[in-house]
């Protein structure tokens, strides 16, 4: 196995790109490049004339790279998505894949903190270049804000709780390693449940620490503008706080989901939906590909 299929596996590959609808001289955008599986797939689909743009935050994807002339690589958030195309003068594209799930690189490296399964320092940047770290995050937050983030992006029941004990704790020594936290998680959890609570802990965290939320919607806005009448944005999600935010973007053009209608009960949105129902793995693929078990692929087309 190469060094991008360890990297990251790629999830609902043949039902993303055949959602792109692929223009073989069109200009394509992958904003989550990762381990490339999704990219290599696209530029196989792609002439001489088409070109695929890809981002990545994280240093490690660039090796991940091939050697092909209609690939561009961009280091950066996706947040970032029109500066860049406008520097690249790019003024309209055909189609826009995101898979926002976090890459197996990321939950094996035993240096970031991504999981709860190594003790390391409480890291967690996507960009290793900039931004706080959990650690930060987690000694320097209000004891308000540090509930606010557990419940909100962790959907935990006890965040209030668990943030008084974080205050506590801290107060006598600094949060640190990943084993400082779950010193402080795991009374909290019952074993029963314990990994499925950790995971949402350690969810909230990574959210906070990378913006993930804010930096989606910001994406999402500036794809619709870039996207040519009749171009695709494809996007694969893996909990429901990011998945609301994708289903309203394209059933009502805005994040809250509120519906407006025109004079003759027509919904205003940017979008036409292509697939009513959310696409899911089957079986095969998730006996293959645990990580792939929450994943939900929602195509939508421009008007």
């Amino acid at each position: 196995m190469n060094n991008s299929e360890t990297y990251h596996i790629p999830v609902l590959l043949n039902e993303s790109i055949d959602g792109l609808n692929i223009n073989p001289d069109g200009i394509y955008v992958d904003v989550t490049f990762g381990g490339g599986g999704h990219s290599k797939e696209i530029l196989n689909r792609l002439t001489g004339n088409g070109h695929l743009y890809v981002f990545d935050q994280d240093e490690d994807a660039e090796k991940n790279l091939v050697g092909d002339p209609k690939l561009i690589f961009i280091r950066s958030n996706f947040r970032y998505l029109s500066n860049f195309m406008d520097w690249h003068g790019v003024k309209k594209i055909d189609g826009l894949l995101a898979d926002l799930g976090v890459s197996s690189h990321h939950f094996d490296d035993e240096t970031r903190g991504f999981s709860f399964r190594f003790d390391s320092p409480l890291d967690m940047r996507m960009n290793k270049r900039s931004g706080k770290t959990a650690a930060e995050i987690l000694n320097t937050y209000s004891e308000e804000s540090i509930s606010d983030l557990f419940f909100l992006y962790g959907e935990l029941r006890s965040a209030r709780a668990i943030a008084r004990a974080i205050v506590k704790y801290r107060a006598d020594e600094p949060i640190e390693t990943v084993r400082d936290l779950l010193n402080v998680l795991k009374p909290f959890f019952g074993k029963e449940k314990e990994k499925k609570y950790l995971a949402q802990a350690f969810q909230a965290l990574r959210i906070e620490v990378n913006g993930e939320m804010d930096a989606l919607k910001e994406m999402l806005r500036q794809a619709e503008e870039l996207l040519n009448s009749g171009g695709r944005l494809v996007v694969i999600t893996y909990h429901s706080l990011e998945d609301r935010i994708v289903k309203n973007f394209f059933r009502t053009g805005n994040f809250t989901g509120e519906i407006n209608k025109d004079f003759y009960g027509n919904i205003f949105s940017p979008f036409q939906l292509v697939n009513n129902k959310v696409i899911v793995p089957g079986v095969e693929e998730i006996e293959s590909n645990p990580r792939s078990r929450s994943a939900k692929l929602r195509i939508a087309e421009k008007k």
